[in-house]
């Protein structure tokens, strides 16, 4: 399912992110390739307002496409331009917190996921949890009483002592 992410709605949604930030368009980027990468085939447009047009950082590529616009007004208008060209309105996804974008969408039968949900999501898959080990894996191996005399004769200690 292709996604169309209102980029700086996404990034007010994500703790460790901040608006404010020099780079946090590449930040995001980041984090929605690696997403990309774990769904192949996963195409995400993401358009950006307030951001440097024309931004001097290449940051398409690995299945994710940056569109800067130069205003919030024209972010929110392209969006809504894209979402009314989809051709397969039920096979994309829109991500925004922006009600005029949402409606839109809505209205074509896109699905659409706000912003602060995508954001659990993003970050769930950036931070996957790790495969728990086999029990009989993690514990070690008991050592037999004679072998811990044997080492505690041979380091030191004194026969007969225990661990404990």
């Amino acid at each position: 399912m292709p996604l169309l992410i209102d980029g700086h709605n996404l990034i007010a949604q994500m703790p460790g992110l901040h608006l404010s930030d020099a780079d946090d368009e590449a930040q995001l980027v980041l984090l929605l390739r690696k997403y990309a990468a774990q769904r192949r085939g996963r195409t995400i447009v993401v358009v950006f307002d307030h951001g440097v047009y024309g931004h001097p950082q290449r940051l398409d590529g690995y299945g994710v496409t940056c569109i800067f616009a130069h205003s919030p007004q024209d972010a929110d208008a392209h969006l809504i331009r894209r979402i009314k060209a989809v051709t397969r309105p039920r096979e994309w996804t829109v991500v925004t917190a922006d009600r005029e974008i949402a409606q839109a969408a809505a209205a074509r039968g896109i699905k659409v996921v706000d912003s602060r949900t995508f954001a659990q999501t993003l970050l769930g898959s950036a931070n996957p949890p790790r495969r728990q080990q086999r029990a009989d894996v993690e514990k070690p191996e008991q050592a037999e009483r004679s072998e811990v005399e044997e080492w505690l004769r041979l380091f030191g200690g004194e026969e007969g002592e225990h661990l404990h």
